[in-house]
């Protein structure tokens, strides 16, 4: 039996099939070039000190490269954060692939150490550091549930060890291997899915913190609308610039405070 379509690209991404010794080494370099991809030509950083300068010349002080300098280790850590979290999700869902990959397997007669390889190669890429470990456990006779556990540490990947709890009752006690696996695949799905709803309810929370971030370029927008010279008066007078540090003060607070909530619930 194949794995097709969208299950087919998923299990790709967690395992790679060929030499086991060069697995891990081929899943990191993957790995780098599909983390290079993603974050190329988007750094928040970079953007904000971009912004800053620009800010700095037009107002001539030095005061917004300063402000955009200490806000950019900030953006780089929550850019880094999500992007880790993506990450994490497309491993998860990499996971659940397997899970239904190794069971269909198994249900055609495969024994299992045959059908996990069997799985991984038809789907023919690779799963970070731990590939090279898991291939051999399963083509060798090693400890494929101890190789299990080990991937399960990686982020995201965590639903391996309730794939290695299968294996381990399916070798040990005659089990059927792939009830086990379509019961954890099941059990997955609606974990992902419940993760899902939370995160769309969590929308209006996100947005709301963004619009909050976005207030005082609006105000400067508006203020250069009406004819003042509203970067004069916040770099070039004690009023505009006491104003500007309490207003970035309260802006910090106001996005901590929001992101707080919002990390909160997700738990």
């Amino acid at each position: 039996m194949r794995v097709r379509g969208r299950e087919q690209r998923r299990v790709r991404a967690l395992f790679v099939v060929g030499d086991a010794a060069d697995g891990g080494r081929v899943a990191g370099c993957a790995q780098w070039w599909a983390e290079r991809g993603r974050s190329g030509g988007r750094r928040p950083e970079a953007w904000c000190v971009a912004v800053g300068l620009v800010l700095a010349v037009h107002g001539g002080s030095v005061v917004p490269l300063l402000l955009c300098g200490v806000a950019a280790p900030v953006l780089a850590r929550v850019w880094r954060s999500r992007a880790q979290a993506r990450t994490a999700r497309e491993r998860g869902d990499a996971v659940i692939a397997l899970c239904g990959a190794v069971a269909a397997e198994v249900r055609a007669g495969r024994q299992p150490a045959e059908a996990l390889l069997t799985a991984a190669r038809e789907a023919g890429a690779g799963m970070g550091s731990g590939t090279g470990v898991v291939l051999a456990a399963a083509r060798f006779g090693g400890d494929v549930p101890g190789a299990l556990r080990e991937a399960a540490k990686a982020p995201g990947a965590q639903g391996l060890l309730g794939l290695a709890a299968c294996w381990s009752v399916a070798v040990e006690r005659g089990a059927g291997l792939d009830t086990g696996l379509a019961r954890l695949e099941g059990a997955l799905r609606a974990e992902r899915d419940q993760r899902d709803q939370l995160q769309a309810q969590l929308a209006g929370a996100r947005a709301t913190a963004v619009l909050l971030a976005g207030l005082p370029v609006v105000g400067l927008l508006m203020g250069a609308a009406f004819g003042a010279d509203p970067l004069r008066v916040l770099l070039h007078t004690g009023a505009g610039l006491g104003c500007l540090a309490v207003g970035a003060v309260l802006e910090g607070v106001g996005l901590w405070w929001a992101w707080s909530i919002v990390r909160g619930a997700e738990g």
